[in-house]
Order: C-alpha cells, then structure tokens, then sequence
C-alpha cells in the first residue's frame, strides 16, 4: 500500500480535493506505474518474503538483501534475485524497502552515505523501525529531490516530537505507528497470547519464530 501511495503520489491528490483543488498536471508529473519498476527489500524474513509474494502480480524486478537465501522454490515463485553486495543493490533500485531488525549494527545505518548509493528520486518504505535511518539524513535528501518519497510509520522517538524532521520534509506520507493496531491485528495478538501462556503452562516449546531470545542468547532471526 504504501510503495503504491508514492508511487501514484497519492497524497497530494487527496490534498487538492480537500483543498477545493483539480489540478491533475500538478499530481501526475511525479506520478508512476508500478509495472516494470526495480523494487528492492532489504531483509528476507517473514515480511520480507510476503512482500515479495504481494509484489510478484505487479510484474516488478523484484530483488532482496539478507544473510540468507530465501530458497530457490521462493525464489522461483516470486522471481526475486539475491543479492549478496548491499553496496551494489541500492542503486538499482527505484524503491527500496527496509524489513530488517532494528540492533547495533543497523542502528543510523541509512546515513548521508547510504542514501547518496541510492538511484535519485528513490522512494523508500520503511516497514522496520526508524531508527535505522538518520532522520535528518532522510529529511535533507527528501529536500534536495535524491529521495523522491518516503513513508513508514516507524518513527524515532515515539512518539515523534511537534519539531520531528519528516513531518515537514517533502514527498512524505508518513503515519503515527498504526500498522499493528488493526482490529484484526488485536484479535491475532489475544490468539497469540493464549497459545503462548497455554504452551508455557504445559511446558511445552514456542515456535522458534516466536522466540527473541532463547537460554540467555538472541534468536539466529535477530543476528
């Protein structure tokens, strides 16, 4: 949903009808198909490999990043392409998607330097945590027109202050943390609970993909 917000530049269309507006020039001269567009993930794991099945109708070039393969069955069905060399995929790129965790070694890690590797006007969605980009990074390339659109609703910190710099840069459609609170998400959640507490209770094992960490180490997921 959101790749197709920026992509379609929907935000400022609802604006001009809001607005009293019809200035259909305005909105579609940073407007794009989907079809045939390069999109890139970075980070393969369980949101990364539904957007990658979600993306595969819109007859992209679909291409993803992370330690591990996500195999070649996926790999056939979705038509993505590993690539091991982050440095090499990013400018590929006409949208990039995070999906990976948020820990030491990718906190701040879209800097000035990272996004500059980026194709100009790339849109980014950041489906992860915001505190992998460097806010003010994103928000002077979102000015200067190198980054074509941002969205997310991953901020840092949370809530974000009245002064946050992507509330005002340009070409953003950014939302308060909203993508968990569905009433279909809450109903998931209560499910995952009673499993977990009746598991425990007859202490039997979690999934391993519920685990975080595991007898005292982080889950081979997060590493």
């Amino acid at each position: 949903m959101r790749i197709l917000i920026l992509m379609r530049n929907f935000v400022p269309g609802y604006k001009q009808i809001v607005e009293g507006d019809w200035k259909v020039a305005a909105i579609s001269y940073r407007s794009y198909d989907l079809e045939g567009k390069t999109i890139g993930t970075i980070g393969a794991g369980r949101i990364g490999k539904e957007l990658l099945k979600r993306l595969k109708p819109f007859n992209c070039k679909l291409l993803y990043h992370d330690r591990l393969s996500i195999g070649p069955e996926l790999e056939k069905e979705t038509g993505a392409t590993l690539e091991t060399n982050l440095e090499e995929m990013l400018p590929k790129c006409d949208v990039v998607v995070i999906n990976m965790p948020l820990s030491d070694k990718t906190k701040g890690m879209f800097n000035n330097e990272k996004i500059s590797k980026m194709k100009k006007g790339v849109l980014i969605v950041n489906n992860a945590r915001g505190a992998i980009m460097d806010a003010q990074a994103v928000a002077d390339a979102s000015a200067s027109g190198h980054i074509g659109g941002y969205s997310g609703d991953v901020w840092f910190p949370q809530p974000a202050p009245k002064d946050h710099p992507w509330r005002s840069m340009p070409n953003h459609a950014m939302t308060p943390h909203i993508s968990g609170t569905t009433i279909d998400a809450q109903i998931r959640y209560a499910a995952g609970t009673k499993d977990m507490l009746d598991r425990y209770f007859k202490g039997e094992d979690f999934p391993s993909q519920n685990y975080i960490v595991k007898e005292g180490k982080l889950a081979s997921q997060y590493l």
